[in-house]
């Protein structure tokens, strides 16, 4: 019963019918395999532009994921509106729609796309790059990646951190790794009884000691304040930037043991060293 009713649909089933659904079916399977392809070298263009743009040299690994993410698009955008023409969809019409999707994701998405602009920017000017140490947005870390729509930060605790590129080009930015030197304060608080002389000699001999310390600015120790009961040094010292924090930890260090002994042989109490730069103001030390 079943195969005498599907043979009379065959037997009417004529060389038209067959043109027919040939033209229907063909620019419906042009157009996939051509989303298909777009979507495959949209890809393969992506990691193509961020292998090979690094290779350049200089700032180029900073721009070379925005460079990769806007590559693909550009594909995509180009695949659909490809699709669009072998479905027979005139170029004025699809260039209108376009037009018209564009203003109205334009206005939807203004703050989006002032992530992209704020990123193209930001990869222009180079105001950070990858790997430098950076404050902006109340949030701190080492460049990980510029994108077009936020840049990805890793603190010095491990944390993914990832902010809007409009917040970091519409704020502050600290860079705490673009100049090659740092300069490190660090803050003595001794009883006022002590011998500042004395003290600020033995100071600066420590500093003179560590290899890492540059001579020039030569380093320096002041007095910074005065308490009730005791006198406030500061000294400060310059460090190429790599070395900043390591030197930061040591010289502190060196310096409360060191004026801790001179005090116990001489005048007696204690000193309070305070380190007054920041910890975490460089990139990843050695």
């Amino acid at each position: 019963m079943r195969r005498a009713g599907i043979l009379p649909m065959f037997s009417t089933f004529s060389l038209d019918d067959l043109q027919t659904w040939t033209g229907l079916l063909l620019p419906v399977l042009g157009a996939l395999i051509v989303l298909v392809l777009g979507w495959t070298l949209a890809r393969a263009a992506q990691i193509a532009v961020r292998t090979w743009v690094p290779r350049i040299g200089g700032n180029s690994a900073t721009i070379a994921p925005l460079a990769g993410q806007a590559a693909r698009y550009s594909i995509l955008i180009f695949a659909f509106i490809t699709a669009l023409g072998f479905l027979g969809v005139p170029q004025a019409s699809i260039l209108a729609v376009v037009g018209a999707a564009s203003l109205a994701l334009a206005l939807a998405l203004q703050s989006t796309l002032s992530n992209v602009a704020s990123g193209i920017m930001l990869a222009w000017l180079r105001p950070i790059a990858v790997g430098e140490y950076i404050k902006g947005d109340g949030v701190e870390g080492e460049v990980v990646e510029i994108g077009l729509f936020g840049t990805r930060l890793r603190s010095t605790s491990g944390l993914y951190l990832f902010v809007n590129n409009n917040k970091l080009w519409n704020g502050a930015i600290i860079n705490h790794s673009r100049e090659p030197n740092r300069r490190i304060d660090v803050d003595i608080t001794l009883p006022d009884t002590a011998n500042v002389s004395r003290v600020r000699k033995a100071i600066l001999t420590l500093a003179a000691r560590d290899k890492r310390v540059l001579g020039n600015p030569e380093p320096i120790v002041f007095v910074s304040g005065f308490g009730t009961s005791t006198v406030s040094l500061e000294l400060r010292v310059w460090v190429r930037t790599p070395d900043y924090r390591i030197v930061l930890r040591d010289l502190s260090e060196a310096t409360k043991d060191g004026v801790n002994k001179i005090l116990a042989a001489g005048d007696g109490g204690t000193v309070e060293v305070t380190e007054s730069g920041d910890p975490q103001a460089a990139q990843s030390g050695p």
